[in-house]
């Protein structure tokens, strides 16, 4: 089948147009100069940009070292096809070995969903049996698809796998042209805290990796990568220990000789999965291929590594927390906060929430590292809707950054103030209590919000008490009664650094979404159905109910004693999207259906939000569009907080 790339319809595979919304299935649109060109077109033809869908193939042949030398030629020809029914082009040739070939494909058919693929999407709703799921998979894609269902960005995607007698074949996401995990290392400008950063993630993806005897994949120093916010990932799998020049020779090492059955193939395992010695090596074969010099109690860590004192994750772990807390006290500067006690505290990196830590009780402890802003992005936009005469929505975005930056380190003092109204009370009325609760609050925090501090509890709620009075008094200088009252819903985000603080009033939503945690919904709703919930009662009963979605709570019909705001205080510890929106989007779960296609790829640097929130009030029109729809996102990413230092 065909995937619409607008409306992600099923097409049937003859189909030139989506059946559902007319888009083209055999063209697309140059992202560079909008020229359309064909779906199998590598590079735009006006100019000259590189448009094609290109993937990594990894080709393991046959057992036979002749076989395998004489089909590997065949598969190395530039213009050739990997598969027999030539859809993936082979590009460029990146490694040839006795026992592996890997190249860059062009997909001819970027919308046909792969077998893998439909695999995977059929797992997630639990359709999948374990058979399907066997039959015709090689054994190097199944790691991958474990890692996969469980949401890794750090492990490339699987996009296709296929064998062929004793050929396997596998296509993932090519990261070819990512940084190089080596080379940021050795430069001067990289500090001690970063490397301290990248050993604990190092330690996660152990923990992610050992299990599936992929703990191999670190072993290469040269498939260490670092995604554009500096984490991490790795350019491939390894489930044999791996061939290159950077890999690492653990001969020094005591090992026991095991072997591992998996798929009938005999795995040799150089060192026990459990001997967390060789995460010490590949530090070691860091600092030796960078040629940098070892710091502080690093050395005592490698040292105490290697003469096998830590012998557990967990203890490796609460050696780096040593270390973090003395690096912290040495370089982080001392700065007198203006108020002692909402001093900050160092954010603790929480381990990663898929480990399975079942039966390890409180022995697996955290890394304290604090972190700090990196940067801070909006976009917002509101939509009369499909069906309104007029809009009732409004917003207010208010941002201020100032960057400070040395050689060797560099700090951003930022804040944002973000306010969403969906107005209620018709022409003249909706739109002027929405307007009238922004510009009020805009004008309290530009009063009061005075030094690099949240705001208070007390004081966020004293703003939105005023904003309620502002507009009750316009409801009593116009005599407006009943139903005629104007009134409006909030909700309203305030960011300072990587702290965080979130008010509300009725149905107006806002969303977090992480890589991680993927999408939450942060704010609940103040309705009839949700206060019957609240109350016991089921969730199926609540919202049987005719007024189920009534608000409970709204700015500006009555008083404040009418109304108690919820306030809500987090700390940005992650690379998080942050989403407000009006009911016009959330309605009718549009968000949860359709945030991994339309929220989680604007958490990535290089995607331009204001596209983003255009394309999601488009998405509103298309499902909704019977109110109006407004949208804010803000793209709030952090770093390692890293002071002077010395390696």
């Amino acid at each position: 089948m065909l995937i619409c790339p607008q409306c992600e319809f099923e097409n049937p595979h003859a189909n030139k147009f989506c059946q559902k919304c007319g888009a083209s299935l055999s063209h697309k649109f140059c992202p560079q100069c909008s020229t359309e060109v064909p779906v199998n077109a590598q590079h735009c033809h006006n100019c000259g940009a590189e448009i094609g869908t290109v993937w990594l193939a990894i080709i393991g042949i046959g057992e036979d070292g002749e076989e395998k030398k004489e089909l590997s030629t065949s598969f190395v020809l530039i213009g050739s096809y990997v598969d027999k029914e030539q859809r993936y082009q082979v590009l460029e040739v990146l490694s040839t070995g006795n026992d592996q070939v890997i190249v860059r494909v062009l997909d001819c058919q970027p919308y046909q969903v792969s077998p893998i693929e439909a695999i995977l999407a059929n797992q997630q709703q639990g359709l999948a049996t374990p058979s399907v799921e066997a039959k015709g998979i090689p054994s190097l894609a199944k790691a991958y698809m474990v890692l996969q269902s469980q949401n890794h960005p750090e492990i490339p995607q699987i996009h296709d796998a296929w064998q062929d007698g004793d050929i396997q074949v596998l296509l993932i996401e090519d990261r070819s042209h990512w940084q190089s995990l080596l080379n940021l290392w050795q430069k001067e400008t990289t500090d001690s805290l970063q490397i301290l950063h990248w050993f604990y993630q190092m330690t996660q993806l152990w923990v992610l990796l050992e299990p599936l005897k992929c703990h191999y994949s670190l072993w290469d120093l040269g498939n260490l990568c670092l995604d554009e916010d500096q984490t991490i990932s790795l350019q491939r799998l390894y489930v044999i220990p791996p061939k290159s020049e950077l890999a690492i020779d653990y001969s020094p090492l005591e090992v026991n000789a095991t072997t591992a059955q998996e798929d009938d193939v005999t795995l040799p395992l150089l060192v026990q999965p459990s001997d967390v010695r060789a995460l010490g090596e590949v530090w070691q074969a860091l600092f030796r291929e960078s040629q940098r010099t070892q710091f502080g109690s690093v050395i005592q860590i490698l040292g105490d590594l290697e003469q096998g004192k830590i012998q557990t994750i967990a203890q490796l772990r609460s050696c780096l927390q040593e270390v973090a807390t003395e690096l912290e006290a040495t370089t982080t500067p001392i700065i007198e906060p203006m108020e002692k006690e909402q001093t900050n505290t160092p954010t603790v990196l929480q381990v990663d929430e898929l480990e399975d830590t079942s039966g390890k009780g409180d022995d697996m402890p955290t890394v304290v590292l604090s972190v700090q802003l990196s940067s801070l992005e909006d976009a917002g936009r509101t939509d009369v809707g499909r069906q309104r005469h007029h809009n009732e929505d409004y917003f207010g975005i208010e941002t201020k950054t100032e960057k400070v930056e040395f050689p060797r380190n560099r700090t951003l003092q930022a804040r944002g103030l973000y306010i969403l109204c969906d107005g209620m009370g018709g022409h003249a009325g909706g739109e002027v209590a929405s307007e009238l609760a922004v510009v009020t609050l805009r004008q309290y925090f530009q009063q009061y919000w005075t030094n690099n501090q949240l705001p208070t509890e007390d004081s966020i709620r004293e703003a939105v008490y005023l904003a309620n009075q502002a507009i009750y008094e316009k409801n009593q200088q116009d005599a407006r009664s009943g139903v005629g009252r104007m009134g409006t819903t909030l909700v309203m985000l305030l960011i300072q650094g990587n702290e965080a603080a979130v008010a509300h009033v009725g149905d107006s939503r806002l969303y977090r979404v992480t890589r991680k945690r993927g999408l939450e919904q942060v704010t609940i709703d103040h309705e009839v159905g949700q206060r019957e919930i609240d109350r016991g009662v089921e969730a199926s009963i609540a919202y049987a109910r005719p007024d189920a979605y009534q608000l409970t709570q709204a700015l500006g019909p009555r008083d404040e004693t009418a109304i108690n705001p919820d306030v809500e205080f987090f700390d940005i510890n992650e690379d998080s999207l942050l989403v407000l929106v009006s009911d016009g989007l959330s309605d009718n779960d549009l968000l949860e259906t359709n945030w991994q296609t339309h929220l989680l790829p604007l958490l990535s640097s290089g995607v331009n939000l204001e596209q983003g929130v255009t394309e999601l009030i488009d998405l509103g029109n298309q499902h909704n569009g019977h109110d109006n729809i407004t949208a804010i996102l803000v793209r709030a990413k952090v770093r390692p907080n890293m002071g002077d230092s010395n390696s």
